[in-house]
């Protein structure tokens, strides 16, 4: 398995200093959270795109992916929340990255069913888009949709290829799904993990890997076993918690543990 990390735990920080942390501590790639107080995001032009994938290219370190905040069976028109997309997908393959984040994002008021079927409509609209770009839409389990049951709902009405599914292990331990089920679930559509650490429960302050309750190991081990050869990335949201510690001094011992996940599985 390939490691990489997530934007969302060096907030603002520029491009060549993310790309000589992955570098420095043994990274394969990251993953680049589109938001407006970034400095990847879709409304940096093709100048500044091309500058992303030169900095990348020359430091080694893959794209992973584009982490939007579409959210795909919120209320709404749908043609706002496909254009959304759209703009993602553009990002995503002017940078050669394989992969776009979107969220379920379903609101209390609409029911079950309702709330699938929308994120299917826009999911299935947008997926042609995404195959001609080469890229691959994936629902992330969170919020409205946290476990891989309820993602799979989604993900079997659309039925293409070029939309699947990104395992946050957070969402789906808060859930209450054991890791086998999460993977039974997902495993046809599975596009990467997202892997972290938290105290508990009530305290989702993000902690350095292995020092918190998140089935790590057990998520590894069973990817291990079926042969699973894709992407763990670290999302540590320091961007959502001023208070936990910067990401640069952990990321060495981070790679390390999960060096450790993948020596004891295999």
């Amino acid at each position: 398995m390939k490691l990489a990390f997530s934007t969302l735990g060096v907030p603002g920080l520029p491009i060549p200093d993310v790309v000589r942390l992955a570098a420095a501590h043994g990274y394969h790639g990251v993953e680049l959270r589109a938001h407006p107080e970034e400095p990847v995001h879709p409304g940096i032009g093709a100048a500044e795109r091309a500058e992303v994938v030169a900095e990348f290219k020359a430091g080694g370190i893959e794209i992973l992916g584009v982490a939007g905040y579409a959210r795909v069976a919120a209320p709404g028109d749908d043609d706002t929340v496909v254009a959304e997309i759209k703009e993602l997908l553009d990002l995503a393959h002017d940078l050669g990255a394989p992969f776009v984040r979107v969220f379920p994002g379903a609101s209390p008021e609409q029911s079950v069913e309702e709330a699938d079927a929308t994120a299917a409509r826009r999911l299935g609209t947008a997926a042609e888009y995404a195959a001609d770009l080469g890229v691959r839409i994936l629902l992330e389990t969170h919020d409205s949709h946290r476990t891989g049951a309820d993602a799979i709902r989604i993900l079997g009405l659309v039925g293409h290829h070029h939309v699947g599914s990104l395992w946050d292990v957070m969402h789906t331990w808060l859930g209450g799904e054991e890791p086998a089920e999460t993977y039974a679930a997902l495993c046809t559509y599975l596009g990467y993990l997202q892997v972290k650490d938290i105290a508990s429960a009530e305290d989702t302050t993000p902690l350095p890997l292995g020092a918190g309750v998140l089935p790590l190991a057990d998520c590894v081990e069973l990817l291990s076993r079926e042969g699973w050869d894709g992407w763990l990335c670290w999302e540590y949201e320091k961007r959502w918690y001023e208070e936990a510690a910067p990401l640069p001094e952990l990321l060495g011992p981070g790679r390390e543990h999960l060096g450790r996940l993948l020596n004891d599985s295999a």
